[in-house]
């Protein structure tokens, strides 16, 4: 399975999409225009063609296959599958040990050609994070999608079968799978992370990166929703169940671990519960908003599945925490979980950040001011029925969580 070497080095895609997603209205059921905006964009985008600068992970091409998993869920249009399949198939094409020079064939930290994605090949000791988590997670993802359609299973996929991949939509899913665990078991298992504290994600003592520290918890999310969506599509296609479960249970364990030893309880000033905490572990406090964002997302990926012990007043503490500590007045939000701010990632802005979307589920009193100062990001958005933007990430949580509160699916 390799792909075409015509593939250039350094390159990373950009959307060129002729059409921006397109605001229909900031409240009320999800439009088939808006969904359909967002289908126009990401198909009018070409896949990155390596991992550099993360792009598969934090970047465009990683949010738009979290994008379309999430948009499907409101809108079963298996379109949004078929663009699912050819962002996947593009990034496992891309892996390491599958692509041929300049994009793989290299020897990273291990001393190996391993099954990893390298997001930043000028450094002379090519080294893995956290950012591995979330590429095997959009494999999983796409195969947890494929494999919640069971009309779809039998049918080819339209686009053809360029990496023999498989040539229908349950083969290609299987692929995403075992592909996704070979990741597993070569690398990330074998020598990125250390599991010997209770289950808790810990850098090997020999990582080239943060070697034998604890797992800053943006990270720990990135893994988390690798093994989550890894142990649903083990569970879906009941061929693994003891792999679904050591998965389930590291992402178990490590939620478990954030709420019992990451976090500091707290009261706001209005008396209600919430928390702070830090970026990783001694650290207990003073977060980045820019990390805590994706903490955020990936704490409620947690929460949608049920299995876990995150729950509601889980999610409402860390919603008051946005709204009544972070949220320092409409418009003005600190750089910090704590309310303070600082430089960098830790400045004050004037925009919710697109994780914390996520939160308005849990403070309804809150979804107009959270929407419209998202909504507001960039010169080119219009916090207005008729606003367009072209930031995937955003408009698909916007309209998460606009669906989350009338729970009005497109038939």
């Amino acid at each position: 399975m390799r792909i075409a070497a015509a593939l250039l080095l350094f390159t990373i895609a950009s959307p060129f999409a002729s059409t921006q997603m397109k605001v229909a209205s900031l409240d009320g059921p999800v439009t088939k225009a808006e969904t359909g905006s967002l289908l126009s964009y990401v198909s009018a985008m070409q896949p990155a063609a390596s991992n550099e600068r993360n792009a598969w992970s934090y970047g465009t091409s990683g949010q738009a296959v979290r994008a379309l998993g999430l948009i499907y869920q409101i809108d079963p249009d298996p379109r949004f599958v078929d663009q699912m399949v050819r962002f996947c198939d593009a990034e496992l094409a891309e892996r390491n040990d599958l692509a041929p020079a300049p994009i793989g064939q290299h020897m990273i930290w291990t001393g190996r050609i391993d099954p990893v994605w390298p997001n930043d090949l000028s450094k002379p000791r090519l080294s893995t994070g956290g950012e591995q988590g979330d590429l095997i997670g959009n494999l999983g993802n796409c195969a947890v999608t494929i494999l919640k359609t069971r009309s779809l299973w039998k049918k080819p996929v339209p686009a053809g079968d360029l990496h023999h991949f498989g040539a229908t939509y349950l083969a290609r899913a299987k692929t995403y799978v075992k592909q996704a665990d070979i990741a597993i078991d070569q690398h990330i298992l074998k020598n990125l992370l250390d599991l010997s504290h209770n289950n808790y994600q810990y850098f090997s003592a020999d990582s080239s990166y943060k070697g034998g520290t604890p797992v800053p918890w943006n990270q720990v999310m990135m893994f988390n929703y690798g093994f989550q969506m890894l142990g649903t599509a083990h569970q879906l296609l009941h061929d693994d169940l003891v792999r679904a479960t050591r998965y389930h249970k590291i992402v178990a364990d490590n939620i478990d671990w954030f709420f019992t030893e990451g976090v500091q309880n707290v009261t706001t000033k209005q008396g209600r519960p919430a928390y702070n905490w830090g970026y990783a572990l001694p650290a207990k406090g003073g977060e980045d908003s820019v990390h805590a964002r994706m903490d955020v997302a990936g704490l409620y990926l947690a929460y949608l599945d049920g299995s876990y012990t995150i729950d509601r007043a889980k999610m409402t503490a860390l919603a008051n925490t946005f709204t009544e500590i972070i949220t320092l007045a409409p418009g003005r939000y600190a750089g910090r979980v704590d309310g303070s701010s600082g430089t960098g990632h830790a400045g004050e802005t004037n925009r919710v950040k697109n994780g914390f979307l996520l939160l308005a589920e849990f403070r309804p009193d809150a979804y107009s001011d959270i929407v419209r100062n998202a909504v507001t990001e960039g010169a080119s958005v219009s916090a207005v029925e008729g606003g367009t933007t072209g930031d995937i990430d955003l408009f698909a949580r916007f309209l998460w969580a606009k669906h989350r509160r009338t729970q009005h699916s497109i038939p």
